[in-house]
Parts: C-alpha cells; sequence; structure tokens
C-alpha cells in the first residue's frame, strides 16, 4: 500500500499547513490549520461535507487566522487522507453514525489540547456533524454555524408513524424519478461515479458546476411538502431521473472549456486536489453517512436526546441559489423557529449556489467574523 503524506504545500494557500494527528478513536486525521496554537488563541473548527475535503474551507481559513484564530479543518471519517475507517460497503456502517462522528472531532480536538472551541462550523453534511456537537456537548463547542443544511434537531420519542412511500410515488411519476440519497446508498452508487464514462475529474466538475450559482437555473423556491409531485420540482441533482446513475445525471450540464477556464472560484488546478482524492479513495466512504440516514443507523442513540434544543448562539449561512435549504420542505423555517431558538441570524448570500464558503469566501468571512 503507497504511503499517504499530508497534503502538498504546492497545492495549498500561502499560510495552510497540513498534518496528521490521531484523534484517539480509531482515525489518523488529515488536518489543514491556519493560525497558530497560542495560550488563549481561541479555535475554530470547521467540518465539510460531500463530496467535499477539508480543502474545501482552504478560501477561507487564512482570513479567520489574521482575525485571531487558530483554525483547523480534518477530512473527516471516510474521506482524504484520514485513514482508520472501513472503505467496504458490507463493513462497518456503526462507525459513520453521527454521534461516533462527533466523537471523531472531540477526539482530534483533545489530542490538540483543546478543551472547547470558539465555534464549530459545518457545510453540507458536516453542518449535521456541526448540529450534533452543538446539541450534545455545547460546553466544547459553544457556538455553531450551519452552512447550505438546515439542522433537523434530534428525532422524536415516539417514532412517528411510516409515511406514505415517497419512493414509489416518485417512481410513478410521469416522469419517474428517485431521491439522491436513497441512490447515494445503493451498491452501486460507488461504483457508477467511480468508473463513469466522463471520469472522476469531469464528474466533479459537472457536479460542482450543477449545484453552484454558475447554472443559471438554480432559482430555488420553497416546496409545499414531502409529496412526489412537489420534490419533483427540484433539480435533477436532488431528485434524479428514475434510470440514471448521478455521473449521467450532472454529465448534461458539464460546462464549456471557456467556462472552465473563467471559473475562479474553482479553477482546474483547484478541481485536481479533490479528482486526485476522489480516483484514489473512491466516495464510499462519505456515501456510508448517507446510509446511515436512510437506514436510520444510530436513531435510537439520537432519540435520547428528543425535545433538546440548541440554545447556544448559532448562524446560518447559505447561498441565495441553493436548492439544499428547501430539500426538506419547512426545514429551515423549523430550525430558526424551534431547533435553535437563539438563531442570530439567517443569511442567503448573493453569487452562491451549494458550495457558498468557495463561491463566496469574502461575504462568508465577513459573516462569520461579525457572529464571532
Amino acid at each position: 500500500m503507497t504511503e499517504i503524506h499530508p497534503l502538498d504545500a504546492a497545492v495549498l494557500p500561502v499560510g495552510i499547513r497540513a498534518r496528521f494527528v490521531d484523534n484517539g478513536n480509531g482515525l489518523l486525521m488529515h488536518m489543514l490549520e491556519a493560525g497558530f496554537e497560542t495560550p488563549n488563541r481561541p479555535c475554530l473548527l470547521l467540518l465539510h461535507g460531500f463530496p467535499e475535503l477539508a480543502y474545501s474551507w482552504r478560501k477561507i481559513m487564512v482570513p479567520l487566522a489574521q482575525a485571531g484564530y487558530h483554525v483547523i479543518a480534518p477530512d473527516q471519517r471516510g474521506y482524504g487522507r484520514t485513514t482508520g475507517w472501513d472503505p467496504d460497503y458490507d463493513g462497518d456502517l456503526y462507525s459513520y453514525r453521527l454521534l461516533n462522528l462527533v466523537r471523531d472531532t472531540m477526539g482530534l480536538l483533545a489530542a490538540l489540547g483543546y478543551r472547547s472551541v470558539a465555534a464549530v462550523v459545518g457545510h453540507d453534511f458536516g453542518a449535521s456533524v456541526a448540529g450534533w456537537c452543538a446539541l450534545v456537548r455545547p460546553d466544547i463547542f459553544p457556538k455553531l454555524v450551519l452552512m447550505s443544511a438546515p439542522f433537523g434537531g434530534p428525532p422524536p420519542l415516539p417514532t412517528p408513524p411510516s409515511s406514505p412511500d415517497i419512493h414509489a410515488a416518485l417512481a410513478s411519476l410521469d416522469r419517474p424519478r428517485k431521491h439522491y440519497q436513497w441512490y447515494y446508498s445503493t451498491r452501486s452508487a460507488n461504483a457508477d461515479m467511480v468508473h463513469c464514462e466522463q471520469g472522476v475529474h469531469d464528474f466533479l466538475r459537472a457536479y460542482y458546476h450543477h449545484k453552484s450559482a454558475d447554472w443559471t437555473q438554480n432559482q430555488p423556491f420553497r416546496l409545499t411538502g414531502w409529496t412526489a409531485p412537489e420534490l419533483a420540482k427540484m433539480p435533477t441533482y436532488y431528485v434524479m431521473d428514475l434510470h440514471q446513475t448521478m455521473a449521467e445525471t450532472v454529465a448534461t450540464e458539464m460546462p464549456d472549456q471557456a467556462a472552465i477556464d473563467a471559473n475562479r472560484w474553482l479553477p482546474d488546478h483547484e478541481m485536481r486536489v479533490y479528482s486526485e482524492e476522489y480516483r484514489r479513495n473512491g466516495f464510499q466512504g462519505g456515501l456510508q453517512w448517507y446510509r446511515c440516514r436512510t437506514q436510520s443507523v444510530g436513531l435510537s442513540d439520537q432519540q435520547l436526546f428528543a425535545g433538546r434544543t440548541i440554545d447556544i448562539p448559532s448562524l446560518f449561512i447559505a447561498g441565495h441559489s441553493d436548492w439544499g435549504i428547501h430539500q426538506s420542505p419547512g426545514a429551515i423555517e423549523r430550525m430558526a423557529a424551534t431547533v435553535c431558538p437563539n438563531m442570530r441570524s439567517v443569511d442567503l448570500l448573493a453569487g452562491a449556489g451549494h458550495w457558498v464558503q468557495q463561491e463566496q469566501p469574502e461575504q462568508v468571512t465577513e459573516r462569520l467574523l461579525a457572529f464571532l
């Protein structure tokens, strides 16, 4: 097996360093950092989503460090250069449950000597981890920033009765559809992306483009409910055509070479950092997170916190062109009204889709520093 080294400084912005840290929970975590560990210097923990990496935070880490913070961003379990996780579809799925992902972050902080951070910041699926961090250990995580994915809070007790089969309803539409999270939970999803016709690099380029503000058809609006006709109003990267893979779904929206050359928030040499990591690892580590969600892995442990709210100061940031805030109808309203009663602001930033901290890093940094 080829030895894995920290990410080369040549691909990192000046001021960002990479190293490995044993988190005491089975992982040798690959971590990016900016700023230094000095007495009384507060720490910020940044948690990425799918299909991302610690590298996704590169555009805001140095400005936050210059404002006085030690900024750390790990490749989470299943991702990047972090090792110790089970990559097998039939392997240890339970290790990917949300509360164990919280344990991963706590172990990382303990290994670095931190008893608490100034804030935990999570994007996309990383927002779920950040939300659970704040819910269960507000003493360690006294401020919370959620990006692009509203946090739904702990599941209720008792478990609600089963709703009508949304998947059968989607499949029976005149244009048959399926939900991307359940597709990501299938055995074939990883191979579909790793071995796709266009190759991993072009797949990721099309995927990132399709969910960004650069795809001008991203004009999200509130859906009225969790029904097949309403969900089918979303773009196909969320509610896919029934018989297509994700690679086939996004291929039709691949930007042309002129658009790629003009891209300033994700130029091709930065996109290659992602594609080389996913070529080496595949996607299964990140897909295990979706399987835990769709198969309710760890649900009974989460129900221990039923009814508990996040009472610490919190902030929500997303792109104005991001469908992610509407994919679970009513979630953003419930989060601000009930789940996070100390929500200071819900900021939707112009000129950004789903990859908000990469598409509009200056605006995100400004909002974070104002909140902190």
